[in-house]
C-alpha cells in the first residue's frame, strides 16, 4: 500500500519550491514556528555526548532526519539537496532543527555522521529503536529487527509540531535529491 502522501509528493517533487532558495516556510495550522518544543524523547550534543535542554529548540521547527552514513542514497543523493534546503530555510529566518536518528551500525559512527551533518542526534540504541518502531521507518538491513511493515526506509524526514507530535512526512528513499521541494510551503 502507497501511504497517502507519497502520490501528492510525487507531484509537488517536480515543481520548482526549491529553485527559490528564500522561500522557507512550513504550512500548517499555525506556521509559527515552536515556541516550546514537547520532545517526548532526549537529544544529546554529539560533540559533547551530553544531553540537550529542550529550549535550545525554542523558535524552531523540529524535524527527524532517519538516515545512515552507509547508505549511498543518503549520503551522496539525498543530503546535499537537504543541505541547500537548511541553508535556505537559515537565509529565510526559518531556521529548522534537524535531529539525526541513525540506522548506522554503532554508536560511534553514529555519533561521527550527526558531527559530519552539524545535528543533534536521538541517543543510539534504545531511543533511535523506539522512534524507528513509533515512526516505521528504518533501513531494509534492519528488517530483522524490526520487521518488514515499515513505511519508508532511509533517507526519510518526519517534522514534528508544538506538542512534538507528526506534522508531516517526507520519504526521502522514493523521490531523492528532490524531497525538499516538497516540503510544504505558506503560499
Amino acid at each position: 500500500m502507497v501511504h497517502p502522501l507519497v502520490l501528492p509528493m510525487a507531484l509537488l517533487a517536480k515543481s520548482s519550491m526549491l529553485s527559490q532558495t528564500s522561500r522557507c516556510a512550513w504550512r500548517s495550522s499555525s506556521s509559527t514556528a515552536l515556541s516550546s518544543s514537547k520532545l517526548s524523547f532526549p537529544v544529546m550534543d554529539p560533540s559533547s555526548g551530553k544531553e540537550i535542554e529542550e529550549d535550545l529548540f525554542q523558535d524552531k521547527r523540529v524535524a527527524l532526519y532517519f538516515a545512515a552514513g552507509w547508505c549511498p542514497m543518503c549520503t551522496r543523493a539525498f543530503e546535499p539537496s537537504l543541505e541547500t534546503f537548511r541553508q535556505a530555510c537559515e537565509e529565510s529566518n526559518k531556521p529548522v532543527e534537524f535531529l539525526y536518528v541513525s540506522s548506522d551500525k554503532d554508536s560511534d559512527t553514529a555519533t561521527q555522521r550527526a558531527t559530519e551533518l552539524n545535528m543533534k542526534m536521538v541517543p543510539f540504541g534504545e531511543t533511535s529503536a523506539k522512534l524507528k518502531k513509533d515512526y516505521t521507518i528504518w533501513a531494509g538491513s534492519e528488517a530483522l529487527q524490526f520487521g518488514f511493515g515499515r513505511r519508508s526506509g532511509v533517507p526519510a524526514i518526519v517534522v514534528l509540531d508544538k506538542a512534538g507530535q507528526e506534522l508531516a512526512f517526507f520519504p526521502a528513499e522514493a523521490p531523492g535529491p528532490q524531497a525538499p521541494s516538497s516540503w510544504p510551503m505558506d503560499d
